[in-house]
């Protein structure tokens, strides 16, 4: 069996918490609602597409495919 893959917004969200950069830094760079981005961060809601990658620019963070073996007899 496979492991479980994590979810992208799982991810971006696991970046922003584990980031130096403080919340209220965060907002005043990326101009994302500190409201809505707290709601994202304690994943009680997601964040449109532009805000993600916002996020992802501000972080740091790339994309990274990586191709899955194709599963037996299907």
């Amino acid at each position: 069996m496979s492991p479980k893959r994590t979810k992208f917004s799982d991810q971006i969200r696991k970046a922003v918490k584990e980031s130096t950069i403080s919340r209220y830094a965060i907002y005043k760079q990326t101009g994302i609602d500190q409201a809505a981005l707290s709601r994202f961060v304690n994943g009680k809601m997601g964040l449109s597409l532009e805000n993600l990658d916002l996020l992802a620019e501000m972080l740091g963070l790339e994309v990274v495919s990586r191709r899955r073996k194709p599963k037996k007899g299907g």
